[in-house]
């Protein structure tokens, strides 16, 4: 239904492409998903992109833009010349773009986007807003050749008003300039390279997420916050709208299967309310039950703003069990057995080609029989959260750094704790988000040149600033290597069996963040060839014995070391890398639905606590 929504408006509401000089057309990689293979240029992630915070109107702008390169510190030209098409949202060095441009030798990319839209009808006397998903890294928005900001950091969504910028004319002009290092800026870029291989993967840049327009009354919701409550059965909830006056006010409604639970009329904004939500129905990996909330916003008794989301009522903390930390999922001991995911493909690198293809890597971590998906060094779009959510599948989210190779100063730091902050904003509703990951095996924290302390003071700084706003989920303050006994878990990462560090303190939980890692080529499904080996197998029920051998060791350690959570590397083959339990084009899976079956049988029995 959404689907055929959205083609009306662009019918309806004139949304153009402008003509290129070059027309668009997706490149070739070595393997591509059966998604990217059937790509509609005209119909791209048609999908609402943010569903806990939704409204009826929107447009999409994804589609063929122009495009081309530009120069470092150029500005806004309107005879600029551009010699490209570029399919949005897929970063410049995909083979979806249509551009697959990748220079190792140049770390100072430059680039400039165009295409023209028109403002519908009956969007007049609304402001209208444009959101950007994402952008990779550095870019300035330009609406009819007046700049309307800028933006930093490649993880975050953010939007702009871009109301005082239209013109009168039916088409309007929208230009975005984009300007990206991985190595030398020092922002943070995760698994980015410039000369991919091992386990570092081709670079990313530019507009990787959807880009869209929503109409807005001249007073509107602009953020809240959800917090459950279980223990209290309420839900704590916050509203921010863009600006405050006497005459506001809200209604709040909470639904179970599209019955009304709760109602309560509110004029506080910007302070904690406490929403009652009497025996509620528990968020868990076994029964996903998620709430409709519906925020009416209302200015002199009339209604302004109607905006739809959802809650999980769940609650995460870290408790003793038989005289150890155990983490705990609404009251009970949770053994977290999950997968290693870092969420890239090979013909969209950074962006899936469709949203069937975001959901389904989730369904089939569902499907093997794990609980939790560690989403490595990268954040995802809000729908991959949404499927999260909606299929019971617990996230370990990383922080995306700088990695090792970095040099360290002020800007570096402040600048991770600043886009630590804004990436924890955007999901800090998501009820499947449990654990934040501040460092991942040292990288970011600073080079193995620098002396001890000074790692361990800015170490401790960071993770006390994820810990500010970790929203009540556990904070992992190092994934392997560094650790300097803060936090709630004490991590390592041991190749290829699953291996614990010793926990005298006592006071953390004991998890084994990275284990396994088995190769098993699959002929016709490599990228470029294995240079990752941890340990290799022949054939699919060689990979399954080796893994069940290896998920005993887990088991042992859970009952001898008291281990609370592994995560088994990795989801899915990736470009170098061909240790997946799915190949890279997710057209084959490892094993046969009967190993599959007793994989699953196997993980479940290791899951239960007793």
């Amino acid at each position: 239904m959404m689907n055929r929504l959205i083609s009306s408006f662009l019918l309806i509401f004139g949304l153009i492409f402008s003509v290129c000089s070059q027309e668009w057309k997706p490149a070739r990689v070595a393997v591509m998903t059966t998604w990217g293979e059937k790509i509609d240029p005209a119909h791209v992630l048609e999908e609402y992109p943010r569903p806990q915070m939704q409204r009826n109107d929107w447009v999409n702008l994804n589609g063929i833009w122009e495009f081309t390169r530009g120069t470092y510190g150029d500005t806004y030209n309107e005879k600029r010349v551009f010699d490209k098409s570029i399919l949005v949202p897929f970063p410049v060095e995909s083979a979806l773009s249509g551009i697959m441009e990748v220079d190792a030798k140049n770390d100072d990319k430059n680039y400039w986007y165009r295409r023209t839209f028109t403002v519908p009808k009956n969007y007049k006397g609304k402001e209208l807003l444009l959101h950007l998903g994402a952008v990779d890294w550095l870019c300035e928005v330009y609406v009819n050749g007046k700049s309307v900001g800028t933006h930093e950091g490649g993880y975050d969504a953010f939007s702009f008003n871009i109301t005082p910028y239209l013109q009168k004319t039916a088409q309007q002009e929208l230009v975005i300039k984009v300007f990206d290092s991985q190595w030398a800026g020092g922002q943070p870029h995760g698994k980015q390279s410039l000369n991919p291989n091992g386990i570092w993967y081709t670079p990313v840049t530019g507009i990787w997420q959807t880009v869209w327009l929503e109409p807005v009354a001249k007073t509107h919701l602009s953020d809240f916050l959800i917090v459950p409550d279980i223990d209290n059965e309420q839900m704590k909830i916050t509203l921010m709208p863009n600006a405050l006056s006497d005459d506001m006010s809200a209604v709040i409604r909470v639904l179970a299967d599209k019955k009304e639970v709760t109602k309560m009329k509110v004029s506080s904004f910007g302070e904690e309310l406490q929403i009652p939500v009497k025996n509620p129905r528990l968020w868990s990996p076994e029964s996903p039950f998620l709430y409709d909330v519906e925020i009416e916003l209302q200015k002199d008794g009339k209604t302004v703003d109607i905006v739809k989301s959802y809650a999980g009522m769940r609650k995460i903390a870290l408790e003793r069990k038989d005289g150890k930390p155990c983490i705990y999922l609404n009251n009970k001991p949770l053994f977290q057995y999950g997968v290693l995911d870092q969420g890239w493909w090979p013909d969209g690198l950074y962006t899936a080609p469709s949203d069937e293809a975001l959901e389904y890597d989730v369904k089939m971590v569902k499907e093997m029989g794990f609980n939790m998906i560690r989403k490595h060094v990268k954040v995802e779009p809000a729908r991959w959260y949404y499927h999260c959510d909606k299929l019971g599948m617990l996230v370990w989210q990383d922080i995306p750094n700088a990695t090792t190779n970095t040099q360290r100063n002020d800007w570096v730091e402040t600048n991770f704790v600043r886009e630590a902050h804004n990436i924890m904003n955007c999901l800090k509703n998501t009820p499947s988000i449990i654990t934040w990951v501040a460092f991942n095996e040292g990288w970011g924290q600073y080079d193995r040149k620098d002396i001890e302390d000074k790692r361990e003071a800015y170490t401790r700084m960071a993770v006390r600033k994820v810990q500010e706003k970790s929203n009540g989920r556990l904070v992992n303050a190092a994934s392997g290597w560094f650790d300097y006994e803060i936090g709630d878990m004490i991590d390592k990462h041991h190749y290829p069996l699953p291996a614990v560090y010793d926990n005298p303190v006592n006071q953390r939980a004991v998890v084994c963040g990275e284990y396994g890692g088995i190769n098993l080529k699959i002929d016709n499904h490599i990228w470029a060839g294995s240079e990752v080996n941890y340990t290799t197998v022949n054939s699919a029920e060689d990979l399954k014995r080796l893994f069940i051998e290896y998920a005993g060791k887990v088991e042992e350690l859970k009952k001898q070391e008291g281990l609370c959570a592994a995560v088994y590397t990795q989801i899915t083959d990736v470009e170098s890398e061909i240790n997946g339990l799915i190949t890279y084009d997710r057209k084959v899976v490892k094993w046969s639905p009967d190993q599959l079956m007793e994989v699953r049988k196997v993980l479940e029995a290791i899951k239960n606590i007793k």
